[in-house]
């Protein structure tokens, strides 16, 4: 694709002059040239100048008279001066009646009419884009209200019960169910669930379901900051209240006036950090860090966390005046492991949005990939599954996912690593923390040439790239310690 370059134009009525000029500008401008007045008008009313260089001494005019007429045609052309002659009354005339922006004099470096003219086609740009933000700033209320709306549209989408991927079948779909009925009731709900099963995403199309959807949507991880700092976070401060508080700040719970305020992982916070959030749920007021007065925040609050927070009250860990506060419902959202059947339609989704994240194309996973992905437990959940998938993705070279892109723990969930014999560490499931330091060396070599060529697909090739060895070297390592697959499931390629 071709790159328009500045256009700059260079008047002079002395041929060796403009050629010299236009031969130094030609490296990164279109530059036309014009012997006087009449063609540089010319050009001028058929190009899209955004820059002038003219002689001041030229037959019949000059260049201050002729700059002066192009500031009256065309004000936005950035207009420079080149001359043999320094009057100084001819310098401040030029800058008065024509508006100079650079006054050049012979003999002048390249580099500094390069320069000159780089800072003068800028300054063209500069002012091209001011004019039209300031045509956008008197069109802004409409087209602003207009864009605002579309994209609260967009994001309401993005959030709604419908884009949380699942099944027709799925047991998640219980749970979005009596997610969107108090969706529309502005009570406090306790969303629980295992890391990565995505109470976020249920808590933010609860908010966008319900009656504050226009407002706020603030979330604070409470089990990521101590207490002093979560306060702060929360509350606010006053400057000074603390070492490092150079300004007043506000909360968080300021911020989501008149929305929703999701305090994620709430089963960490401190017995002591409990009290003070239990006074603010009961009275709607709080005080910021080192201030006297009290405010108030009209906010509707969720929480969110992957410990059953029943059993932490039991054990004294959490306190149950503030569950109950929490809790007027609670809803439980099923592990990964729970749902197989949303494994297939979510690995699907993720790769279609890895592919569009990283300028990817494949065509999908092979049918045995998608079987381990299904069998799989997922400890780690959605997230865990979005890594996989990404990862595979990376390491493709086909369009079809293959199961030997998979991790070993994915793909051979049962027996925790690689289908593959080789005697070198058959029956040690790790490397003995004692013994001689060649068999202990052997052994780790071994496991690390076993693991890559099952990632490799059995692909000699590739693996010996990975591991920097030629295809003989690797051979012979793979004889020495006995690598070799499953005759019944691998061909060695």
């Amino acid at each position: 694709m071709s790159v328009t370059l500045p256009s700059v134009l260079v008047v002079d009525d002395e041929p060796r002059s403009v050629e010299v000029m236009a031969r130094v500008l030609r490296e990164e401008f279109d530059v036309h040239v014009a012997s006087g007045p009449a063609a540089a008008t010319e050009a001028l009313e058929n190009h899209w100048i955004q820059a002038v260089f003219c002689d001041q001494r030229m037959p019949g005019t000059t260049g201050v008279e002729f700059l002066t007429t192009v500031r009256g045609r065309w004000p936005d052309i950035v207009r420079i001066i080149v001359t043999g002659y320094t009057d100084p009354e001819d310098m401040i005339e030029a800058i008065n009646a024509a508006g100079i922006y650079q006054y050049i004099t012979k003999p002048w470096h390249p580099d500094q009419l390069l320069l000159a003219a780089r800072n003068a086609t800028q300054l063209f740009a500069m002012q091209r884009e001011y004019e039209r933000l300031s045509l956008e700033l008197k069109l802004a209320p409409p087209v602003a209200e207009g864009r605002l709306l579309r994209q609260r549209g967009r994001v309401q989408d993005s959030y709604h019960f419908n884009s949380i991927i699942r099944t027709p079948e799925s047991v998640l779909n219980e749970t979005c169910r009596q997610a969107a009925k108090v969706s529309v009731f502005d009570i406090p709900v306790l969303i629980q669930g295992e890391t990565g099963t995505g109470k976020e995403l249920m808590a933010r199309a609860m908010h966008y379901a319900g009656h504050r959807a226009d407002g706020p949507f603030v979330a604070v991880n409470c089990g990521a900051i101590p207490d002093e700092l979560l306060e702060s976070e929360l509350f606010g401060h006053k400057k000074g209240a603390f070492t490092g508080a150079y300004a007043n700040r506000r909360g968080l719970v300021e911020e989501a006036d008149g929305g929703t305020l999701l305090l994620d992982e709430i089963g960490d916070i401190s017995p002591a950090f409990q009290v003070k959030l239990l006074r603010f749920l009961q009275e709607g007021e709080f005080r910021a860090l080192g201030a006297n007065e009290t405010r108030r925040a009209d906010v509707r609050v969720l929480a969110a966390t992957h410990r059953d927070l029943k059993a932490e009250v039991r054990a004294g860990r959490f306190r149950e005046d503030l569950y109950f506060r929490l809790a007027a419902m609670v809803l439980t959202i099923p592990p990964l492991r729970e749902r197989p059947g949303d494994v297939r339609v979510l690995a699907n989704h993720l790769l279609d949005d890895a592919c569009l994240r990283h300028g990817r194309h494949v065509r999908g996973f092979a049918a045995e990939t998608t079987a381990a992905l299904m069998q799989y437990s997922w400890p780690g959940n959605v997230r865990e599954l979005q890594n996989e998938v990404l990862r595979m993705l990376v390491l493709a070279e086909h369009e079809i996912l293959g199961p030997e892109l998979l991790s070993p723990a994915v793909r051979n969930p049962a027996g925790g690593g690689p289908d593959v014999s080789c005697p070198a560490v058959d029956g040690a499931d790790d490397i003995p923390a004692t013994g001689p330091l060649q068999q202990r060396m052997d052994m780790l070599e071994a496991r690390i040439l076993m693991e890559t060529i099952v990632r490799c697909g059995w692909n000699k090739s590739r693996t010996a790239r990975e591991l920097g060895l030629s295809r003989v070297g690797l051979r012979a390592k793979l004889d020495r310690y006995g690598i070799v697959p499953d005759a019944e499931k691998q061909t060695i390629q």
